[in-house]
């Protein structure tokens, strides 16, 4: 609720909530739609939204000026629609498609992509019905035939857990089975990496892409990226590239996407449009708005293979980082309270505290006699850990057979592991699977090209 200045300021003024008013400070005019006080907002400080789309708080003082605009009010549009403020009007979201357009499936999973502004809160809430963003994207209409529109479930992805990815897997199964294209998957984008990574590994047989994408903001904002990642997300979900991948923006501008492959990507930055990039990897191409698909590295090619879900999934599975002081009992605990396999984040080139006074290698070596398997990725990023340089590192890989996991992304490996140990609890076999590379989660060597792309 606004401040009591402010409410008899409206009530002198007959303004309510959703009317366009005007308002003037310091021979300033802003107009715009008069919106609710956010709860946590300041109580004596007017929100209105303007043309462009975004939400303008102004100081309420005695010399601030208000008064109706001549205009209609989004409250007049809400008594003639029934609609809530915020929400799209019912009969915009009869979205029809063109069926002579290739078809695709779009599959809607929750986060930011899957929200609008909350008037209440001021933050972003989950929507209803995912055509609340096609809507706003009628470029579509002209690329894809969107065939079938698919809600599992609706949530953030900080709130999923591998249950959901085995949901997923099992729905992109049936529709790649179907007379289709390829699918495009929308998803919150904080862990959204994890989700591609394990669609990777449970899609046996691949022979469409499957297009994982979301925003940086919500839809309804104008300076959201959804439409852009989704016409160039379409683009690719029609094209030869049979990948999972995650396409997102390129630049910060709207210029290009990058498709990249879905074990070895990761969001690298909280907020800008290009968060998303390869790491120890070329992106798979470049993927333009007008249609134009530039390919950059290889990747498989569409067939008419049928497509297997192997959702398989251990969910006794760790991540630990590794840092100066932390304490190895952590180590005990997982594998006390039954855990089959751990993946540790350690240091460069792998190492983990050796010789400290609290050393991890007792720990290590009592999990992995107990049948625990431990593997290791670098907390670096790029590059790849390296059993053979130093004497600590020996001791780690060579003393106790800890598994160096190679250039593998640390998150990758974590989705792996839960992969493999759903088919086997033999150490050999678990090994050799996360030594092999099955979806380009692993390279040889590591190229120059592909640090800091």
């Amino acid at each position: 609720m606004y401040s009591y200045s402010i409410q008899r300021a409206l009530e002198k003024n007959k303004i309510e909530i959703g009317d366009r008013i005007l308002i003037k400070k310091a021979k300033i005019s802003y107009e715009g739609i008069l919106m609710p006080r956010s709860e946590i907002g300041n109580p004596n400080a007017l929100v209105i939204k303007i043309d462009s789309g975004y939400n303008v708080g102004l100081l309420y003082d005695k010399n601030t000026k208000l008064k109706k605009s001549h205009q209609k009010s989004s409250r007049a549009l809400k008594e003639e629609n029934e609609i809530e403020l915020g929400k799209i009007r019912k009969e915009l979201l009869n979205i029809t498609f063109d069926s002579k357009k290739d078809p695709i499936s779009l599959i809607s999973v929750g986060g930011t992509i899957s929200s609008r502004v909350d008037y209440k809160t001021g933050g972003v809430t989950g929507i209803m019905n995912p055509k609340e963003f096609l809507h706003n994207v009628p470029e579509l209409q002209d690329i894809v035939n969107i065939k079938t529109i698919k809600r599992p479930f609706n949530k953030m992805s900080e709130d999923m857990n591998p249950k959901d990815w085995q949901i997923i897997a099992k729905v992109c199964e049936k529709e790649l089975n179907k007379d289709i294209k390829g699918v495009i998957i929308t998803h919150g984008t904080d862990f959204l990496h994890y989700t591609s990574a394990a669609l990777s590994f449970m899609l046996k047989n691949l022979g469409k892409p499957v297009v994982l994408m979301g925003a940086q903001r919500s839809p309804d904002r104008g300076s959201s990226d959804t439409g852009f990642n989704l016409i160039c997300s379409s683009y690719a979900a029609i094209s030869d590239i049979a990948e999972v991948g995650i396409c997102m923006h390129g630049t910060t501008n709207d210029d290009y996407c990058l498709f990249n492959r879905g074990t070895r990507v990761r969001k690298m930055h909280s907020s800008r449009r290009d968060a998303f990039r390869p790491i120890n990897d070329l992106p798979l191409a470049k993927i333009f708005p007008n249609g134009k698909i530039e390919p950059i590295n290889k990747f498989h090619t569409r067939t008419n293979s049928k497509v297997k879900a192997d959702t398989k999934f251990e969910p006794k599975v760790a991540i630990l980082k590794a840092y100066p002081g932390s304490d190895p009992e952590l180590i005990d605990f997982y594998v006390e309270n039954g855990y089959k396999g751990l993946i540790i984040e350690a240091g460069a080139l792998g190492h983990v505290p050796t010789n400290s006074e609290i050393s991890w290698i007792p720990h290590l070596k009592k999990a992995i006699k107990s049948g625990v398997f431990v593997g290791t990725t670098t907390q670096c990023l790029y590059g790849r850990v390296n059993s053979d340089v130093y004497s600590n590192l020996r001791i780690l890989y060579h003393d106790i057979n800890a598994v160096p996991l190679e250039d593998m992304l640390t998150e990758t490996a974590y989705v792996k592991l839960g992969h493999v140990l759903g088919h086997t609890q033999n150490l050999e076999e678990i090994k050799k699977d996360m030594l092999t590379n099955y979806a380009g989660e692993i390279s040889k060597r590591s190229l120059r090209e592909t640090f800091l792309y």
